[in-house]
């Protein structure tokens, strides 16, 4: 039975999940208001890749007319919940949702959700590429599939879906927060400050991302981060099995991972597992080892074999923009980490170099405390330089620095471009020179992966 099929649905916001819910909607039989605040102009691009029937384009602005008979209210992921229209949807009772919702209450096959403050990406991926071996290994007519907030609504593949294949899905803080389903696989990888500008507590932000296990049943699986004090807070909303990951055993034999003498093993079900040795791992940082660790948690939950572990995680060498090596010039190393928008990620990248580090940090704030990194920063960073919005904050958050104490320079720009131009005349043999931003790309560019292209195009420019 189509439930879809003559609903009214109202869909905020014409960015990735909202063309993707739209166009899966239309195609169900339902009238789709697309609406946008962007002009008609801005949209162009968008409106000419979606054209329907069944979808009504409403750009410039967010009229409550357009609630009116509605069935359904959709929100895209960057939509703030207290927008005037989705305050006034909630008070006539309109139900509000997303396309994460609405995949996981209509996919036929087993879902893994994959949430955190960082890590969530690449341990997406990596699952991704486990269950790959998995499938090719043991069910070679069935598929993987992998997306959600890593950058591919999983919503319009959702047709081509089979109850035997299985879905992997990264999945953020703004789609839980109103999200009343939860994987069957459910990971949580950290909980550190993060988007502070739009949950407005700490314990706002773990509330929203503790609803990636409220619903899990008896059956379910949860994976959590057993060395992250905020996970442990929320140990009671388990519902099902729990399977932990860490540095060192957990305790009583539990079922978890962890590393010892420079292995990491898998301990389950009363069994003992040596895994890979960590020397073999292709990504560098103890944040890294954390989310190896982390996906050889998930797959044990998912069942995969021990061989597609392996083979998963020996071939994996990681995504762009996450500590992505970009090229050698000058004899220094430039490594592309656009992906770190909070101060704890580019804490993490820090850690990952014991080389002398040339550091681009900057961007626009998400009201994050910036103490921590500046501690870093006096610790690790011989160069410093800022470029964006939140350039002054940290500058002022660093606090004065005496002579001979790192940094040892501090150069402010507005822009990046400048910021890798001054990078390169610091740069000499055995330097990495880091773009780790910790602020957000939304100053100067699109997103993320758009700072770090262009970061890429101006790096491989140098002459």
């Amino acid at each position: 039975m189509n439930r879809w099929n003559g609903k009214q649905v109202v869909m905020i916001g014409a960015a990735r999940q909202g063309i993707a819910l739209s166009r899966y909607l239309a195609n169900k039989g339902a009238h789709v208001i697309l609406n946008d605040r962007r002009s008609d102009d801005a949209l162009k691009s968008a409106r000419e890749a979606l054209v329907s029937d069944n979808i009504t384009w409403v750009t410039g602005c967010h009229p409550p007319e357009i609630l009116s008979g509605t069935d359904l209210v959709c929100v895209s992921g960057g939509v703030p919940l207290n927008l005037p229209i989705v305050i006034e949807a909630y008070r006539r009772k309109i139900p509000v949702t997303n396309d994460s919702q609405i995949f996981l209450e209509e996919a036929p096959c087993p879902v893994i959700g994959i949430t955190g403050s960082s890590g969530k990406t690449t341990t997406t991926a990596l699952v991704g590429e486990i269950a790959k071996k998995h499938y090719a290994l043991k069910k070679p007519n069935r598929r993987a599939w992998v997306g959600g907030n890593i950058g591919y609504p999983l919503i319009q593949d959702l047709d081509q879906m089979h109850k035997e294949d299985i879905a992997i899905m990264e999945l953020s803080s703004f789609q839980l927060e109103i999200m009343t389903r939860s994987p069957q696989v459910a990971a949580i990888l950290n909980l550190t400050p993060n988007h502070l500008d739009r949950h407005g507590t700490m314990a706002e932000y773990i509330s929203a991302k503790s609803q990636i296990l409220t619903h899990q049943s008896s059956h379910d699986v949860a994976v959590l981060n057993r060395d992250d004090t905020n996970i442990r807070q929320i140990y009671a909303e388990v519902r099902g099995r729990q399977i932990t990951f860490g540095i060192n055993p957990p305790h009583d034999n539990q079922d978890g991972t962890f590393v010892k003498r420079g292995k990491l093993y898998l301990q389950a079900d009363g069994q003992l597992a040596k895994i890979i040795r960590a020397d073999q791992i292709n990504l560098r940082g103890p944040h890294n080892l954390a989310n190896v660790l982390a996906a050889i948690a998930i797959s044990a939950a998912a069942a995969f074999s021990l061989q597609a572990i392996y083979e998963g995680i020996i071939e994996f060498t990681g995504v762009p923009h996450r500590l992505e090596f970009v090229r050698e010039w000058n004899g220094a190393a430039w490594y592309n980490d656009s992906i770190a928008t909070s101060p704890e990620r580019a804490i993490a990248a820090l850690q990952s170099f014991d080389e002398p580090i040339i550091l681009l940090a900057g961007g626009r704030d998400k009201n994050l405390p910036w103490q921590d990194l500046a501690r870093w920063i006096h610790k690790k960073v011989d160069h410093l330089i800022l470029f964006g919005e939140v350039a002054p904050l940290i500058l002022k958050t660093l606090g004065d620095t005496s002579p001979g104490d790192r940094p040892f320079t501090v150069d402010l720009y507005q822009g990046l471009q400048g910021a890798v131009k001054k990078a390169s005349e610091y740069a000499s043999p055995g330097d990495v020179v880091l773009l780790s931003p910790g602020g957000t790309s939304y100053d100067e560019f699109f997103d993320f992966e758009e700072r770090g292209k262009r970061f890429i195009q101006w790096v491989k420019e140098l002459t």
